[in-house]
C-alpha cells in the first residue's frame, strides 16, 4: 500500500478529497469497462439462449429432431462450458484478459453464426459443444476483472449491472426473435430460425474486434488512466483489505491450492449450484409461456416484460445490498421470492396466476446469483490469483446444475412441469440455508480475529510502536465482515 501512496499521499487527503476523486474514477471505470462488459454479455446470453427462441421457429422439425434432442442440445452447451472453466481461469491469472477475453468472444460469435448453416441433428451439436466450450472463460474472467477495479462495496451493485446483461439478452432476444421470425422466415430462401443465428452471432464477432482494442486489463497498466489514476486505483483497492492485489503473489499451482482446500468456498458453491438449477428455466421460458396458449410470436412479445421487470428488479436490489453492505438476507429473500414463483407454477394452470408467477421467478433467481457472487469475491479479496480460480471453481460446479437441469422440462411435462418445479423449489431452500450457514460462519471468524487483536494489542503494549499498530492493524482486522 506504501509503494501506491509515497509519491502522491493519498493516505494523508481529506476524506472529502477521497469522496471526489473517488467518484470521478469509478465513473470513469463504469464507462470504459462495466459499460463494454456489461455489452459483452449480452449477447453472450443472446448467443446461448437464443435455441429456445429459435425451437419456436421449427428448428426442431427441420433438423429432424426427436425425443429429448432438444434437451441434449441445452445441456452439451455445459458440459464444454465446464470442461474449460477451471483450466481456462488458470490460464487467466497470467495472460492479458483484454485480449484473451476478446478473442474467445469473436471465436464464440463465429460458432453461434454457424448453427444457421447446419442441417442436421449432429451438425448443431458439435456446434452448440464448442459454444460452451469457447464461452468458458469470459463470464468468471469478467468477475475476477471486475473485482481487480472496484472495492468490496462498490462490486455488488457492478455485478448487478454486468449480470443485468443476461436479463437484457433475454428481454431483447424475446423481441429480435419475434421480428427475424415474422419478417425473415424465407427471406433468401433461409429459414427465419437460421437468420437468428447469422445476426446474433455476427453482432458478437463485430463487438468482439471493438473489445480487443477497449477492454482494459489491470489498473496498473491502463493507457486511459494517469498515472495517478493508475496508483490511486491500486491504492483504493489495497486499502479496501490491507493487502496489495499483487497478481504474481502465489504460483498458479498455490493459488489453487488454497481454493480446493477452503471449505468456505464449497459452501459458496454448494450455494450457487443450487441458484443454477434455479435458473434453468430460461433456456426453455418460451416453451413454457407457449402453455399460456399463445401463438410463436406472441409467445415471444410476452417473455419481453417479464425480463425487463426482472431486470429493473435485480438492479435495484442488488444496489440496495451493495448500499447496506448486507448479503444473507437479501440472498435469503430473493430466493423466497424465486421458491413462491416455482410453487405457483406448479399449482394451478390458470393463465394469469401462472403468469404473475413466471415474473416471480427470474426476479428471485437473477439477483440471488448476483449478490452470491459479490459475497463470494468479499470473502476472498486476496490473492488474487486465488480469487480468480475460486470464481472458476465455483462457477464449473455451479453449472454442472445446467447438465442435469436441462432435463427437467421435458415437452410430455407441460404445462405446469411439476417435477422441475418441486426440484427448483428445494433448490431455492437449500440456498437460504447456505447463506444462514456463510453468515454465521463469517460473523464466527469475525470474532476471532477480534479476540486475536486485542490480545496482540495487550502483548505488545509495552512497545513503543503499540499505538501506531493499533491504529493501522486493529480497524482493519476488526472490522465488520460482509455478510
Amino acid at each position: 500500500m506504501d509503494v501506491f501512496d509515497e509519491e502522491y499521499g493519498f493516505s494523508e487527503r481529506s476524506a472529502e478529497w477521497h469522496v471526489r476523486e473517488r467518484r470521478k474514477l469509478v465513473k470513469k471505470m463504469d464507462k470504459k469497462l462495466l459499460s463494454l462488459v456489461a455489452l459483452m454479455y449480452l449477447l453472450n446470453y443472446l448467443d446461448r439462449s437464443n435455441l429456445s427462441q429459435a425451437r419456436l421457429g421449427g428448428l426442431e422439425n427441420d433438423l429432424h429432431m426427436t425425443g429429448r434432442n432438444f434437451n441434449l442440445l441445452t445441456a452439451i452447451v455445459f458440459v464444454g462450458y465446464n470442461l474449460m472453466q477451471l483450466p481456462s481461469n488458470m490460464i487467466l491469472v497470467r495472460v492479458r484478459p483484454s485480449i484473451y477475453l476478446g478473442v474467445c468472444m469473436g471465436i464464440w460469435g463465429f460458432f453461434s453464426t454457424i448453427h444457421g448453416f447446419t442441417t442436421n441433428f449432429r451438425q448443431i451439436l458439435f456446434c452448440r459443444f464448442f459454444l460452451g466450450a469457447i464461452e468458458a472463460p469470459f463470464f468468471p474472467g469478467v468477475l475476477a476483472l471486475l473485482s481487480s477495479w472496484y472495492t468490496k462495496k462498490e462490486l455488488a451493485h457492478r455485478f448487478a449491472i454486468f449480470y443485468g446483461g443476461s436479463q437484457a439478452g433475454c428481454m431483447l432476444g424475446g423481441l429480435i426473435a419475434a421480428g427475424v421470425l415474422a419478417n425473415f422466415d424465407g427471406f433468401l430462401g433461409i429459414a427465419g430460425w437460421r437468420w437468428l443465428f447469422i445476426v446474433e452471432g455476427s453482432a458478437t464477432i463485430l463487438v468482439s474486434i471493438v473489445a480487443i482494442r477497449i477492454l482494459p486489463d489491470y489498473p496498473g497498466n491502463t493507457r486511459w488512466l494517469s498515472d495517478k489514476e493508475q496508483k490511486y486505483a491500486q491504492w483504493c483497492l489495497s486499502n479496501d483489505v490491507g493487502i496489495a492485489d499483487d497478481n504474481n503473489a502465489v504460483s498458479v499451482r498455490e493459488a489453487f491450492m488454497m481454493v480446493v482446500t477452503d471449505y468456505k468456498i464449497y459452501i459458496f458453491a454448494i450455494m450457487m449450484h443450487a441458484n443454477a438449477l434455479a435458473q434453468t428455466f430460461s433456456f426453455f421460458f418460451p416453451t413454457i409461456v407457449e402453455t399460456l396458449g399463445f401463438g410463436p410470436i406472441t409467445t415471444l412479445l410476452l417473455t419481453v416484460p417479464v425480463w425487463f421487470v426482472a431486470f429493473l428488479f435485480s438492479l435495484s436490489y442488488s444496489y440496495h445490498a451493495s448500499k447496506t453492505n448486507e448479503r444473507a438476507f437479501h440472498i435469503m429473500f430473493a430466493m423466497l421470492i424465486c421458491f413462491l414463483g416455482n410453487v405457483i407454477t406448479i399449482s394451478t394452470t390458470q393463465p394469469a396466476l401462472r403468469y404473475f408467477a413466471m415474473f416471480l421467478m427470474p426476479m428471485g433467481a437473477y439477483p440471488g446469483i448476483q449478490i452470491m457472487i459479490a459475497w463470494l469475491v468479499s470473502a476472498i479479496p486476496r490473492p488474487s490469483a486465488k480469487r480468480t480460480i475460486a470464481l472458476g471453481f465455483c462457477n464449473t460446479l455451479a453449472n454442472v446444475s445446467n447438465i442435469y437441469g436441462s432435463y427437467l422440462y421435458p415437452a410430455s411435462a407441460g404445462p405446469r412441469y411439476f417435477a422441475a418445479g418441486a426440484v427448483v423449489s428445494i433448490m431455492c431452500l437449500i440456498c437460504i440455508v447456505c447463506s444462514a450457514t456463510m453468515r454465521a460462519i463469517l460473523l464466527n471468524e469475525a470474532s476471532y480475529s477480534h479476540i486475536a487483536a486485542v490480545h496482540s494489542e495487550v502483548a505488545t503494549g509495552l512497545d513503543d510502536d503499540a499505538d501506531s499498530v493499533s491504529k493501522t492493524l486493529i480497524p482493519k482486522v476488526v472490522g465488520r465482515p460482509v455478510v
